[in-house]
Parts: structure tokens; sequence; C-alpha cells
């Protein structure tokens, strides 16, 4: 499978079972256009007639061109076959290692956005803190089951996990205190809203946390219309002081501003633009995800705007790195020389099987976006997995799985997408969200497009 695209002044050839990328002029596009669909003498007699106008372009060109895709096909370079679905059989028996917890310290939280898949922290329960140890338990019972794995990865989250960050501090202290024993290494990622990050906080996150996610939406009318506390005011002016503070001393290390744009700012490239302005780099905005009749919710109608959008922070993204000042956008960091695992390119983000959310009490699920669904319920952290048909599940909710996808010229990029967004958008697991793809693939043609351009800059 090949799939074409013009963008930017590029003419981008992608193989998508063999990965590679290709950058042609205009000739060499249309013959790879036509390479399929017809035989060599047709193919040179259209193109000859397309470029009369173009003394350079001759028979024997067309046939120079010719040769070399089918050099490039015989390398396994263009219109390769596909080799991972006969693998697939094998993920089905594999042995499930989890390799990461997102631990739910705190079932509340400070703010009370109008958008928060997580019911303002609560996820459609009562308001719970989790105890430190519950939290012990929960880091035991992902050693115990990690098997081989030396890296294992744990996200405090919420709600708010700084509403509970007195037992952040202690779970963080006991994994440290096991690492050497266990030969594991704990990395540590932290998401908070802001609104209770200190001096106490940056400093032990600087020295602990592998990763810390920061949220803030955008421009202040666009971050206070949906992440307001309860008495209904913006927290916009509370914490982007507090998150300037906090990236000037976090250094080198890594954090990401994580935004969210809702049909409120299509615009959205304006509210990254903007945080690049407060100084930030390390950039994410993400599309809401909610009921279709939220008046917030994103529609196929909206899609053309969006598009445009994406080409915009694409083009302004190169512009930046060609004057020095470049910055990070996470939906378009691509590794094109290696890329995922085969595993990683099929099976997607390892959900309900090597990563799984963990609730106050010590209930585990899936991931974050099934905490609260009791048909979601996986078991819990003394017990371990219990609900090993739904583990099975997942196990098989890989891109071949769905029949949407084997047409589909990114399934091995999204790997048949997010598990929890098909599920709230069809009711299966395995089901697919089109708004979600449609803007998956476009943000791959930018972030393809990108490389393209910073190929040229070397």
């Amino acid at each position: 499978m090949v799939h074409q695209y013009k963008l930017n002044g590029y003419n981008i050839v992608l193989d998508v079972f063999s990965g590679s990328v290709h950058v042609v002029d205009d000739l060499a596009y249309d013959v790879i256009e036509l390479y399929e669909s017809l035989p060599a003498n047709e193919i040179t007699a259209r193109l000859l007639d397309k470029y009369k106008d173009r003394p350079d372009v001759t028979g024997a060109e067309i046939g120079e061109c010719l040769a070399d895709v089918e050099e490039l096909k015989r390398q396994g370079r263009l219109f390769s076959e596909d080799s991972f679905k006969d693998e697939v059989i094998d993920f089905k028996e594999q042995n499930t290692e989890i390799k990461a917890l997102c631990l739910h310290v705190a079932h509340t939280c400070n703010l009370n956005c109008e958008y928060c898949f997580a019911s303002q922290g609560r996820y459609k329960g009562d308001r719970a803190l989790m105890s430190s140890e519950v939290g012990k338990r929960a880091l035991d019972f992902l050693i115990e089951n990690s098997g081989g794995r030396v890296n294992l990865e744990v996200d405090f989250f919420g709600g708010e996990p700084l509403m509970n960050w007195e037992v952040v501090k202690k779970l963080v202290a006991y994994a440290r205190s096991r690492e050497k024993e266990c030969q594991k290494n704990f990395r540590f990622t932290l998401t908070t809203n802001g609104v209770l990050l200190d001096d106490e906080v940056t400093e032990f996150a600087n020295r602990e946390m592998h990763n810390v996610v920061l949220s803030l939406d955008g421009r202040r009318e666009v971050h206070d219309r949906l992440r307001k506390n309860y008495a209904g005011e913006g927290s916009y002016d509370l914490i982007v002081p507090k998150f300037q503070k906090f990236v000037e001393k976090r250094g080198e290390r890594e954090y990401y501003i994580r935004g969210t744009f809702t049909r409120n700012n299509l615009d959205f490239t304006n509210d990254i633009l903007h945080m690049l302005d407060l100084g930030f780099t390390e950039l994410s905005m993400e599309p809401v995800v909610s009921a279709p009749s939220d008046p917030y919710a994103l529609r196929k109608e909206d899609l053309p705007e969006l598009f445009e959008q994406y080409e915009l922070l694409a083009k302004e993204m190169i512009k930046r790195r060609r004057e020095g000042r470049g910055f990070n956008f996470y939906h378009y960091m691509i590794d094109l020389t290696h890329g995922p695992c085969v595993y990683k390119r099929v099976a997607g983000c390892g959900s309900g099987t090597e990563y799984l959310a963990v609730t106050p009490w010590g209930e585990l699920f899936p991931c974050h976006q099934f905490v609260g669904d009791a048909n979601y319920s996986m078991g819990n952290v003394f017990d371990g997995v219990t609900n090993t048909e739904l583990r099975d599940k997942f196990r098989l909710c890989n891109v071949y799985a769905r029949p949407e996808c084997r047409d589909c010229w990114a399934q091995l990029y999204c790997s048949g997408g997010c598990a929890a967004n098909s599920y709230h958008a069809t009711g299966d697991i395995r089901g697919i969200y089109e708004l979600g793809c449609e803007l998956f693939r476009k943000r791959m043609e930018c972030a393809i497009m990108i490389k393209a351009a910073e190929a040229e800059m070397e």
C-alpha cells in the first residue's frame, strides 16, 4: 500500500508497510501514482501528453523513472507487502507483563472543568484519596507482574494529584527503596493543573519526576472558559506564573504543556503560539473527546478548519526551526528512521494488558479513561487481574481486529487508535472513532512533511 500527498511544496510518497518515505519530483510522483494500474507504455504515453510543454520530460526520462520505481519495489521500499498480519496470532498467545501503572492518587480536584472526562476528578463516584498503603501495594503489584522488564513507569494522576502530595512523596520514596533489590528502574510522571504548584513541589518534581505534564489550554479567554474553580473563576492568572517559574527551574528535563481544544477554539494554533509567547517549548494540544450533544464537541464539519490549523502549525514549526527557535509538538514527534517495534505498530499503547490504572482503593481498570465503568473493572492490586476475559479482549485489540483499518494508510502509526475513544464513540473498544481517525491522518501527514523539511536543513 502506498499513500501519496502534496503539502507545503513537497511531493510525499509513503510506503505503508515498509515505512519508507520518499520526497520526489512531479514526474516521479505521477509515475508512482500510475505504476500499479497501467502498463509502462501507457504510463509513458499519458505522461508525455501531460508534460508536452516541458521539453526536459522525454520518453527516456520517464523510462529511467520507471526503472527507479521498479528497483525501489525490488528493495521492498515501494509497494511492499504487509508482513505484519501473519504475526498477529503470536500476539494472541503472548504472556503479558505489566510495565506501567496510572496511580489515581486523588479522585478529587480543586478545579471544575466543564469538559472533564473524569467528572471533575470523581470519575462518577465519591471523592477519595489513595492511602500510602494502597499505593505501596500497587507498586509491589507492578514489580511482581513486570517479569523481566527493568524500566517501570508510574503516572501520578487524578483528579488533581497534588491534593494528595504527601502520599505521592511517600510512594516515590518507597519505589526508590525497592529499585536495587528488585533490579528495577522507576520513571515517574506527574500530571497537574498547577493550582497547588509551589517551590517544594517544583524541587521534588525536578529531582524525581521523569516527566511533568502541565495543563493549560492556551489564551486566557480560551483557558478560563472551561477551566474554572468551584467559584466559577478562571484559573489562567493563577497557574501561568507558576508554570513559567516551574519550567525555568526544570531546565533540560522533560515536561509538556498540555492543552485541549474544543469547538470554542477551532483556531487552536493561536493557542499554541500563545504558549510559545509565554516561554514554553514542549507542547501538546489534544482534541476534546465528548458526547456529540455537548456544545463544545467537535463535529465533522469542523474538519476543514482543523486540517488548516494543523498545516499552519507544521509550517510555523519549520519556520522557527530554520530561525533557530524551534519547539516540539507532541503529535509531530515521529521517528521515521527506526519507528516503533512490530508489536507496538500492531497492538498500540498496551492498555488493559501492559498498562493499567489504579483507583484510590486499589481497583484495576484498563486505563484512566475506563475508571468508574463497572463493566471494565479488571480486579485489584491485592488479588491481581481477575477479569482475565476482559484482559484477553484488550490483548486482541489490535489494528487487524478492526476491518475498517485494513485499507487505511496510517494503520501502523495509530495501531488501530485509542480503545477508550473507540468505546466512548461506538460502545466497542474495537470500534472506529471516525473524527479522531481523520485528525490523526492529517497530523501524520504534517509530521512526515516536517521530517522532509528537516532533511533539507541538515
